[in-house]
């Protein structure tokens, strides 16, 4: 089958926008979770519902995607075309933006998850063609790359949502004022809605492929099995997608509580801290994404080392338009080699880094909960860090062997997206029993997960006789 050359830049750049959209929101959730919580008058289990309605919605947004296929007895992406499912996506994701206006007026809370669920329906569907696309668009060898350098777009996203949601919410208001800060929700969300709309136009009439040759990698030694879940590194990497996405949001959206109760901080001073833990998942997906540029193999060892600080001083940059104090910031520059180091220890492997970055996960967790102060605030942080290269692993390992099977998987393993809906609430009701900071424990068993998932899987496909001798990444 024949393959795209080059990387179509032209049709790529304008794809990433909804990857920017996914992040710019899903870190936005984090602000809204402390002024809903005070606001509304919730425990810290409820306060997570912010966390389950908008993850869960990937789920019921991926059955309804199957389902529907399954009436029209064909794939619904394929029938309607990737152009018309982006723009879609779009319009439902807006419509949900719609419900933030009589939600904020009635100061109703279901209304503001209903709201939050519409928006991540529409990502949902917008998700499972970006994906794909993405990799379409280009070398298949540099396919995993493209998706690294989208999910580096995807964090500038969650970089800049959670300090532009505070200055809309806490620019005109005070944290003491909790029904002007409800008010001031919904002009943020209408003009995101906006947004969606001029891109879903835009994409209608780009030059992005309505129908993308996508290569389909044929199961070596063998005959295809006749579903996608008759593979165990894909069931298995299922539970392990469902473990991640769940570490990766509860670690943030626990984190203000944890800052509110512990430290002192006040809800309108946490933004900062959010905002570096998204960039933090930002450095370490710039890193990965130095292969898409150059084949180079000195000057890829360079990018290494220069791109993590890059995207670190975008995080101080954009910080420092906002107006924040960035004299507590800089000593996380000594954290970010430990990435680095991470990154060249992996050796490219994708179960070896899983392993890896798994690990010492566990060990920023368990640093955060038996440290004080701003310690264990970097050691939280961190864990954004050591959690961005662990979608592309995972989905590599997992989907790795499936043949013509691949595409079923993936959808899969979209679908796992929900354990940023489960483990984020889970975590909030385990701190009610033993306090914030020791709640992270359910952090270290999703990490301990992955260390499992990593050596298990790969045990499983070498006895398929399949093995990794190039670095693949990517990015959720």
């Amino acid at each position: 089958m024949e393959q795209n050359s080059q990387t179509k830049w032209g049709q790529f750049i304008p794809l990433v926008t909804v990857f920017f959209f996914w992040g710019f929101v899903a870190a936005s959730n984090d602000i809204l979770i402390p002024v809903f919580k005070e606001a509304f008058t919730l425990s810290q289990f409820e306060s997570q519902l912010v966390s389950f309605a908008f993850y869960i919605a990937y789920t019921v947004g991926s059955l309804i995607y199957i389902g529907i296929s399954a009436m029209m007895k064909t794939d619904l992406i394929n029938k309607i075309g990737y152009k018309n499912s982006l723009a879609l996506g779009l319009g439902i994701s807006a419509l949900g933006t719609l419900l933030f206006y009589p939600a904020a007026n009635n100061g109703s809370f279901p209304l503001m998850l209903s709201g939050l669920f519409i928006v991540a329906l529409g990502f949902s569907l917008q998700q499972t063609v970006a994906n794909p696309l993405a990799i379409a668009l280009g070398p298949i060898k540099t396919g995993s790359q493209r998706l690294t350098l989208a999910g580096g777009i995807n964090n500038f996203g969650t970089t800049i949502g959670p300090l532009i949601v505070s200055f809309a919410i806490f620019g005109t208001a005070t944290s003491g004022d909790t029904t002007l800060d409800i008010q001031s929700v919904k002009i943020p969300y209408l003009i995101l809605g906006a947004a969606f709309l001029v891109v879903a136009i835009l994409l209608k009439f780009s030059s992005l492929p309505d129908r993308p040759t996508l290569i389909e990698v044929e199961e070596k030694g063998g005959t295809q099995r006749g579903s996608a879940l008759k593979y165990p590194q894909l069931v298995l990497g299922m539970i392990a997608i469902f473990v991640y996405v769940g570490v990766e949001v509860s670690t943030a959206s626990n984190l203000p509580e944890y800052m509110i109760k512990n430290l002192g901080f006040s809800t309108k001073d946490i933004a900062p801290y959010i905002s570096l833990y998204w960039a933090s998942m930002m450095i370490g997906r710039w890193t990965g994404a130095v292969e898409a540029f150059t084949e180079n193999i000195s000057l890829q060892k360079v990018l290494r080392f220069i791109a993590p600080y890059l995207a670190f001083g975008i995080f101080l940059l954009v910080n420092a338009i906002a107006k924040h104090d960035l004299a507590p910031f800089y000593v996380y520059a000594a954290i970010i080699l430990v990435l680095i180091i991470a990154d060249m220890a992996s050796k490219g492997n994708p179960a070896r880094m899983l392993l890896i970055f798994s690990g010492v996960g566990i060990l920023a967790l368990l640093v955060g909960m038996f440290t004080e102060g701003m310690v264990s605030v970097y050691a939280f942080t961190s864990v954004g860090l050591f959690c961005s290269t662990l979608w592309p692993c995972i989905f590599t390992l997992a989907v790795s062997g499936l043949g013509k099977n691949t595409s079923q998987g993936s959808s899969f393993l979209i679908m796992m997206i929900m354990g940023g809906a489960i483990i984020s609430p889970l975590q909030g009701l385990v701190a009610e029993s033993i306090g914030i900071q020791y709640s992270y424990v359910v952090g270290i068993v999703c990490f301990a997960y992955l260390v499992f998932y990593a050596v298990k899987a790969s045990s499983i496909l070498k006895a398929q006789g399949i093995s990794f001798d190039e670095k693949i990444s990517g990015g959720h």
